[in-house]
């Protein structure tokens, strides 16, 4: 009889912010590489359903989870039982050999019910402060994945490993000629992208119209590539258009790797994702953190990177349209500034991260399931060799 090693089956649940799916995506990629199957599970939040749209090879469940807001606490659970029920009763027709899951409160559900079924469970930290979700999870998952070197200590997880953060392939350095190029604009002028993240755009939008008159007397040949978000786009644009301005402006865009490939400098929130990304493209970078971010979290991811002298960093609540004027010529005028936090960028970047995450998951359920057999062989216990996985 020929023997059959089952297909890994792992489930990430990824979704409520790109800094929890973009990650995700990227390990997920590394496990359908390895010859696994792959469910993702996210929200129902627009970012999650635009985003896993161009997903192929993997399957796409939407939970019914909400995050915790001050009041709807009813509502709160309610999502949370629906939603770990959809994960019992998925699990229960195919129970996942582990799951993986990437902050949020689309996390809880899928790691419980995948415990209730013997899988083997990991968590990924992208912050330097855990948000609740991570913090009420790690004592419950058999391993902890970390970005930041701080982390650790704010999670009591059985074991804890520092691999990074992931980031999808295609964010590296480009050609910015070539990218500016691609997307209509002058090659050889200097670019400025403006972006505020899956949330809080808009604090971003009103500093920069505010910045805008004296950034285009004292920069005239600059170029602009705004990103808004849904409700202030007609503002924004009708901004740029008062200016005179060569100005990209979108309410989203996908490519994102193209976008940072043109820029020479960025404004940007500080959600580990994002932060992630800039480093993967060695973008210099003004931060101005989300002040709304759950533990200030953002603030802090920001000042680990501006201890590094790998970006700058603004507070929406201190920002002064002068001030990020100047800091922004200093940025797009002084080629050995740029070089410098390039440089200093690089030691944040972890090309291998999704890569070590995948294999760390897969030489789990393997050392599991040699336990398992030895176990059984003691007790006199035949086992098919199908129950055995072997991730390539």
């Amino acid at each position: 009889m020929e023997n059959k090693t089952p297909t890994p089956s792992i489930v990430i649940a990824c979704g409520g912010t790109g800094g929890h799916l973009f990650p995700g995506l990227a390990v997920a990629e590394e496990l359908l590489m390895r010859g696994c199957q792959v469910t993702l599970m996210v929200s129902p939040k627009d970012v999650d359903q635009q985003a896993v749209k161009a997903v192929r090879g993997m399957d796409v469940v939407t939970l019914p989870a909400v995050g915790l807001q001050r009041g709807q606490y009813l509502k709160f659970f309610l999502k949370f039982w629906q939603s770990r029920q959809l994960c019992m009763a998925r699990f229960r027709e195919k129970a996942p050999h582990a799951v993986l899951a990437m902050g949020g409160f689309t996390s809880v559900a899928p790691i419980l019910a995948g415990r209730s079924f013997g899988a083997k469970t990991f968590l990924h930290d992208s912050n330097t402060i855990p948000g609740r979700a991570n913090r009420w999870l790690a004592p419950k998952v058999d391993q902890a994945f970390t970005w930041f070197p701080q982390t650790e200590a704010h999670l009591k997880a059985p074991k804890v490993m520092s691999v990074g953060m992931p980031v999808r392939a295609q964010f590296e350095p480009l050609d910015p000629e070539g990218c500016k190029t691609a997307l209509g604009f002058n090659p050889a002028k200097p670019l400025l992208l403006i972006m505020g993240g899956s949330q809080g755009a808009r604090g971003i939008n009103q500093l920069v119209l505010h910045m805008l008159p004296n950034l285009k007397l004292m920069s005239p040949e600059l170029q602009y590539l705004h990103l808004t978000g849904a409700e202030d786009f007609e503002r924004v644009q009708n901004a740029y258009a008062a200016q005179k301005a060569k100005a990209f402006v979108r309410p989203f865009f996908s490519e994102m790797e193209l976008a940072m490939g043109a820029a020479s400098a960025a404004i940007s929130r500080a959600g580990a994702s994002s932060l992630a990304e800039i480093a993967a493209m060695r973008l210099p970078t003004v931060l101005i953190p989300f002040p709304q971010a759950a533990d200030n979290h953002q603030y802090h991811n920001a000042r680990a990177f501006v201890d590094t002298n790998a970006a700058r960093i603004m507070e929406q609540r201190n920002g002064r349209p002068e001030a990020l004027n100047l800091v922004l010529l200093e940025l797009i005028g002084n080629r050995s500034t740029r070089e410098a936090i390039g440089h200093a960028l690089a030691q944040w970047h972890t090309p291998s991260a999704a890569a070590n995450m995948a294999e760390t998951i897969l030489q789990s359920i393997r050392q599991g399931r040699s336990k398992a057999l030895s176990a059984a062989a003691g007790a006199g216990v035949a086992v098919p060799a199908s129950d055995v996985v072997v991730g390539r």
